[in-house]
């Protein structure tokens, strides 16, 4: 994957990952769910600017984000559009692929239960082994690596829906799935379920393309990104 393809519009960026693999320490897996975030939503980290934590969000595309949630759980973003935007897009579950015993003994289950290894941000990076050392390291050439959709896969249906675990912006339908996956973190449904989603315009300027008539909200605490 070349620094390019990051260096795209996040919403185009989130729905192209859907069927990328990621791979980290002999593991990988398919990607088949993921969020956008950007600077100029509240729901992402970067909409309060520059900060200690924040300034991977800006650096150049292609750069892994890794946070702690909640003080428990490393979540891995992949940094997106031109330097200087804070934008990324969270990998919120994964289809595994290789590395499964591995992947099983990191999580504590048994191999069989294969369906629960990946599906959620947290666990997901559990299973593969990253961490918060992986923050600001490349995606195209680092430890924690995104590589292209498998040739089984072709052309992917792609459903969107609003992000979750959210209070702030929960009206953008900025979630993007892999139609008939059973890898999720959580089924799609809801009023903004779509298939075959493709992004009608790119963020210009830093502002938010407000899919479908939503706006951005505000109130309450600051999610995923």
């Amino acid at each position: 994957m070349r620094q390019a393809f990051f260096r795209r519009d996040v919403l185009a960026v989130a729905q192209a990952l859907i069927g990328c693999v990621v791979s980290c320490d002999g593991c990988s897996g398919m990607i088949v769910e993921t969020e956008a975030y950007h600077d100029s939503e509240p729901a992402c980290h970067a909409y309060v600017g520059r900060t200690a934590r924040t300034q991977t969000l800006f650096g150049p595309p292609g750069l892994a984000y890794v946070y702690l949630s909640y003080g428990v759980h490393a979540l891995l973003n992949a940094v997106c559009e031109p330097e200087g935007v804070g934008a990324a897009v969270l990998i919120r579950a994964l289809e595994p692929l290789a590395g499964i015993e591995q992947m099983a003994a990191r999580r504590g289950l048994p191999a069989a239960r294969v369906r629960e290894l990946c599906s959620g941000p947290g666990k997901l990076t559990q299973a593969l082994g990253v961490g918060l050392d992986d923050n600001g390291s490349s995606l195209t050439d680092g430890r924690v690596v995104i590589r292209g959709r498998p040739r089984r896969l072709g052309d992917p249906v792609v459903q969107r829906d609003r992000r979750i675990g959210i209070t702030k912006a929960t009206e953008l339908p900025w979630r993007f799935c892999l139609e008939g996956s059973r890898y999720l973190s959580r089924p799609v449904g809801g009023a903004w379920a779509a298939g075959g989603y493709r992004p009608e315009a790119p963020l210009a300027d830093g502002a938010v393309a407000l899919l479908g008539g939503a706006g951005v909200g505000a109130g309450g605490t600051t999610g995923c990104c």
